[in-house]
């Protein structure tokens, strides 16, 4: 009888106050299993990387790299923060300093079709025993953000056949490390049973001791590094005999004295990186105060409207953490102020179209002023209120598009921030306007090229 141990983890999101108890374990107990003669195999399942984190921020994500190098991961595969929360150009340096492998078989260049040069399609590892472990990596497909940012991705469907094809001819039992969600997840459990064994993330779901579809087990280990996920299977010569999950709560993992230290030394260097980069000097504060039309806001819209080419734009207040203080502004301040991997998006849209969004807005604004928002790129605390520089929806004024009432056969275009499309409050976005998204910048940066241009340090 063979045993095998999988360990995994998913979506730390640069939860870094988690890490030092994560690699510590991971550590010791590969150094157990190995010394008990059991192969174990260490897998990462995306999202390791969030840039809500100054260290993330200022690096780009390297540093994230350089941190999972020391648990000896054998594969990861990306989340959307890798894959979207990077320009086309930082996720292709973003592994070049990685000891593992990065399993992905759904993501291809956007301009020559190719398999990304960081990234290949399946692993395969072979035990000391001769079990030969597939390993498949796919990624939420977000077409509508990865293809404005140069790539091209595809549905599970459209290369799970082919892989499975490919790879069943030359393994024991095959693995899928998921950043598709627990939906699609049970979905592929039960459409492909070939796969064994389906780690799964990215919903952020917690399968404590995992959960059977048909013959597959799905596992997966919440959010943060709040817990380490481990799979163990037993096997009689080559075919699968028994399948376990289980978690290991991080809570309940020895602290060390070292570890505040550590963990308070990431947001430092992070920040002092950041605050070495100065991008502006504001002869005034940028204030946070006031009903909706603060200086802050005001100076957002018109960055996003000289940005965009657009007339007109529109954000959500809540966005805002801190005002800009007066004199100096760095990169570190920008990332304080506004935290959120948010990009810009061009609203095309009829006037009847239009209406039916500023409905929307009417009748949910006073729900949605002190809505605790989570995900979904936003990293603050609550949604806030709707400001625009050229729209209007109130009783008042009702409904006016640079203060001409809005007409059902016009079309009308603004900028605001995807996360709006994302978030279920305005159905009418996706249903009935067409979306262009402006990569590669985030909101904060664009906002950052603004106060370059209009307060340039002396």
């Amino acid at each position: 009888m063979e045993e095998l141990v999988i360990i995994h983890t998913n979506d730390l999101h640069s939860h870094f106050e988690n890490w030092p108890k994560i690699r510590r374990y991971i550590l010791k107990r590969q150094a157990e299993l190995q010394a008990a003669g059991i192969t174990v195999i260490t897998l990462d399942l995306g999202d390791f990387s969030d840039r809500v984190h100054p260290l993330t921020e200022a690096t780009n994500g390297l540093a994230n790299t350089l941190l999972m190098n020391q648990v000896n991961y054998d594969g990861v595969t990306i989340g959307n923060n890798e894959g979207v929360g990077n320009s086309h150009e930082q996720l292709n340096d973003l592994y070049q300093s990685s000891e593992f492998s990065v399993i992905l078989g759904n993501l291809r260049d956007g301009k020559s079709l190719e398999q990304p040069q960081w990234a290949e399609p399946y692993k395969i590892i072979e035990t000391d025993q001769g079990t030969r472990v597939g390993l498949l990596g796919l990624t939420a497909p977000f077409e509508l953000t990865y293809g404005p940012n140069g790539w091209k991705v595809a549905e599970a469907d459209e290369v799970l056949p082919n892989l499975l094809a490919e790879i069943s001819k030359e393994t024991d039992m095959i693995v899928l490390l998921s950043h598709l969600g627990i939906k699609e997840e049970t979905r592929i459990a039960k459409a492909y049973p070939e796969i064994d064994i389906v780690l799964g993330s990215h919903t952020h779901h917690l399968l404590t001791e995992g959960m059977y579809v048909d013959e597959c087990l799905l596992a997966a280990a919440g959010k943060y590094g709040r817990y380490i996920g481990e799979v163990k299977v037993q096997l009689a010569d080559g075919l699968i005999v028994k399948k376990e999950a289980k978690v290991i709560p991080v809570t309940s993992l020895e602290e060390e004295l070292s570890d505040q230290a550590e963990i308070i030394s990431y947001e430092n260097q992070g920040r002092e990186l950041l605050q070495k980069q100065l991008i502006a000097d504001l002869p005034q504060t940028l204030s946070l105060t006031g009903e909706g039309t603060s200086d802050i806001m005001m100076m957002a819209l018109t960055a996003m409207s000289e940005y965009s080419q657009t007339e007109v734009s529109l954000l959500n207040s809540g966005l805002f953490l801190e005002s800009f203080q007066k004199g100096l502004v760095s990169r570190d301040d920008l990332h304080q102020v506004l935290p959120h991997p948010m990009h810009l998006i061009r609203v095309k849209i009829s006037g009847e179209h239009l209406k039916t969004f500023l409905r929307e807005i009417n009748i949910q604004e006073d729900k949605l002023q002190d809505f605790a928002i989570i995900g979904m790129g936003f990293r603050g605390k609550v949604f806030g209120q709707l400001v625009s520089n050229g729209l209007t929806w109130n009783d008042q004024q009702g409904m006016t598009y640079l203060g001409q009432e809005i007409e059902d056969d016009k079309e009308y275009q603004f900028t605001t921030v995807d996360h709006l499309l994302f978030i279920p409050f305005f159905p009418s976005l996706s249903q009935g306007a067409e979306i262009e998204f402006l990569f590669p910048e985030f909101l904060r940066e664009v906002i950052g090229l603004h106060l370059t241009r209009h307060y340039p340090r002396k």
